[in-house]
C-alpha cells in the first residue's frame, strides 16, 4: 500500500477460520481495487498482512486441507503432528512472532523425485516445511490480488477462477472458422521453473511491490535452497521449486513478460479489424498467444514462415528472465496435423457425413494411454487381495476424475474404450481372484455372481460405472470475460467501507 494509506490491522485475536476467510477476501478486494485503479501504483506497506492474525489462519485451513498435509519437510513435522503436539494457536504464534521481529528464516525444501507422466522421466519436486508453506501460503494471498490486475488475459495456469479449459476452448475458438489461425508455434521452455533468474523475477516484482521486506522474504525463499535425498544441500540460484505455494505465481509474474510482449504487438498492430484485414492483404501474418503455466502455443493466420519467424521472438522475450526454449520440443504445425496441449489433441478434420471440416478437441494418445496404464495397475495380481467392491470404488473414482477433465471433448468413444479395457481387465482379475482348482471361473459363474443386470460388475451395492457414466458437454467459451474473485465493483464498496 502507499505510505499516506498504511494497513494497520491491529488485530490481537485469533479469528475463526470463516471470519479469517472473511477478513482476508476483503482486504484482497481492497488491495484488487488499488492495483486496478492505479496501474503505476507501488505497494509500499504489506508486512504487516503477512503476520495478520486473519491471513494466518486462513493460510493455516489452506495448508491443512490440502492433499499434501502428511507430507514433511526436511524438519519431519506434518499437520497431524503440529495439530497434537504443538497446536494450531501456539504454532501460528511462533511463526507470528518471527514475522514480526525479522528473525523467519525459511530452510531449504526437501527434494522428492515424481514420474513425469508416461516418459519414464522423473521431475524434481520441492516440498517445504509446514512453517514455510504457511508463510508463502500468506505471501500469496498478498500478492496475488495485486499481480492479478496486470496478468493478460492469455494467461489461464495458477490463475483464480481460471482453468485448462478455458485456454483450450481459446485455441479452439482462434483455430475454427472465420478466424482461422491454422499454424501453430508449440513451444516448450527448457527446465522453466528451474531456471528463471532470481535478479529478472525480482525486478518484476518491485514494479509493484515497495516493501522491502516483502521483497526480501520472497527473495528468501527464492534462496533457501534444497536438501537432497542424499542429504547433500543445494544452492538455488535460479528458479522457483515446483511444490510450493508461492512458486506458480512467482512463475506467472516471470512468465508474463511473454504475455505483455504479445499482448503490445496485439494492441498496436493487429487490435482492429481494419489493422487485422490490412495484415491480411499485405501477407502479413497474424497471431494470439495462449499460455497455461510454462506450456503455451502461438496461433498464426498466414503461412508456415510467420510461425517460423516467432520461434526466435519468443526465444528474445525469454532470455533476459534466464529461459530458453527447447530446440527438440518446439515446433510448428499445422491444425490439420493437429498437435497437443494440456492432455487435449487438437486437430481439424472432416466431419463424418459432410464435406465440411471441423475443429475437434479430444483427449490425446497420451493422456488415454496414461489412464490405461493406471488402470492395468490397480487390476494386477498384486491387488487381489482387495475384495471386488474395493476394486470397484477405486476404479469408478479414478475414471470419473479422469473423465470429468475430458469431459468438454469429443470424448465418447475414448471413455468406451477405456471402460471396454477395463470391463476385461475386471473379468479376468474375478477370474483369478475366485479361480476354481487350476481353471480360472467359468463365465457363466462370474456372472451369476458379479454382475446385477447384463454383464455389469457389481458387488455388495458396489457397481461398475466407469468413465462413460460421465456425460460429454460442449465447454461455454468465456473469452475476456472471464471475473476475478474480486470484482473491482464490490472492490470499490470495500475500499470505501
Amino acid at each position: 500500500m502507499s505510505e499516506e494509506a498504511p494497513v494497520n490491522t491491529g488485530a490481537v485475536v485469533w479469528p475463526d477460520p470463516d471470519s479469517a476467510a472473511l477478513a482476508v477476501r476483503r482486504m484482497q478486494t481492497k488491495l484488487h481495487h488499488w492495483a486496478g485503479a492505479d496501474a503505476s501504483r507501488r505497494f509500499s506497506d504489506l508486512y504487516n498482512l503477512v503476520y495478520d492474525p486473519a491471513f494466518l489462519v486462513h493460510a493455516w485451513e489452506r495448508v491443512a486441507s490440502n492433499a499434501g498435509a502428511r507430507t514433511p519437510g526436511i524438519d519431519r513435522a506434518t499437520v497431524a503432528r503440529i495439530e497434537t503436539w504443538v497446536g494450531v494457536e501456539e504454532f501460528l504464534g511462533q511463526i507470528r512472532d518471527a514475522l514480526k521481529s525479522g528473525q523467519f528464516r525459511p530452510v531449504a525444501v526437501r527434494q522428492v523425485m515424481i514420474p513425469k507422466g508416461t516418459s519414464g522421466k522423473l521431475r524434481k519436486l520441492g516440498i517445504p516445511t509446514v512453517a514455510d508453506r504457511v508463510v508463502q501460503a500468506t505471501l500469496k494471498a498478498v500478492l496475488e490480488p495485486i499481480f492479478e490486475t496486470d496478468f493478460k488475459p492469455c494467461s489461464y495456469g495458477f490463475r483464480p477462477n481460471r482453468r485448462a479449459h478455458d485456454a483450450i476452448a481459446e485455441i479452439h475458438y482462434w483455430a475454427s472458422k472465420p478466424r482461422n489461425y491454422q499454424w501453430t508455434l508449440e513451444a516448450d521452455i527448457e527446465a522453466c521453473f528451474d531456471q528463471i533468474s532470481h535478479t529478472a523475477l525480482m525486478d518484476r516484482l518491485r514494479v509493484r511491490i515497495n516493501d522491502k521486506r516483502v521483497c526480501a522474504l520472497v527473495k528468501a525463499f527464492l534462496k533457501s535452497g534444497v536438501m537432497t535425498a542424499s542429504g547433500d544441500r543445494e544452492e538455488t540460484l535460479t528458479g522457483t521449486p515446483q511444490g510450493g505455494i508461492l512458486s506458480p505465481l512467482l512463475a506467472n509474474i516471470a512468465l508474463s513478460v511473454l504475455d505483455e510482449h504479445f499482448d503490445r504487438q496485439w494492441q498496436e498492430e493487429m487490435g482492429s479489424q481494419w489493422q487485422r484485414t490490412k495484415r491480411r492483404r499485405n501477407g502479413q501474418g497474424l497471431w494470439k498467444l495462449v499460455r497455461f503455466a510454462d506450456d503455451f502455443v502461438l496461433m498464426v493466420a498466414g503461412e508456415r514462415h510467420h510461425a517460423e519467424a516467432l520461434r526466435e521472438e519468443v526465444a528474445v522475450v525469454l532470455a533476459p528472465v534466464g529461459l530458453r526454449l527447447s530446440p527438440e520440443k518446439t515446433r510448428v504445425v499445422h491444425i490439420d496435423e493437429g498437435f497437443d496441449f494440456l492432455g487435449f489433441h487438437i486437430r481439424r478434420k472432416r466431419k463424418r457425413g459432410t464435406q465440411k471440416h471441423f475443429v475437434y478437441t479430444m483427449p490425446s494418445r497420451k493422456a488415454v494411454q496414461s489412464v490405461k496404464d493406471k488402470v492395468k495397475a490397480k487390476t494386477y495380481r498384486s491387488t487381489r487381495h482387495m475384495e471386488l467392491d474395493e476394486l470397484l470404488v477405486s476404479l469408478n473414482r479414478q475414471l470419473r476424475g479422469w473423465a470429468n477433465y475430458f469431459r468438454h471433448a469429443a470424448s465418447k468413444s475414448a471413455f468406451n474404450a477405456i471402460d471396454s479395457l477395463t470391463w476385461g481387465r475386471i473379468m479376468r482379475w474375478i477370474r483369478h481372484k475366485y479361480r476354481q482348482g487350476r481353471r480360472g471361473l467359468g463365465m457363466n459363474e462370474l456372472r451369476r455372481r458379479f454382475c446385477d443386470r447384463g454383464w455389469r460388475f457389481a458387488h455388495n451395492g458396489e457397481v461398475f460405472t466407469g468413465a462413460s457414466s460421465v456425460s460429454v458437454i460442449r465447454y461455454r467459451y468465456r473469452g475476456n470475460t472471464i471475473p476475478t474473485p474480486w470484482p473491482l465493483r464490490q472492490a470499490a464498496l470495500a475500499a470505501e467501507g
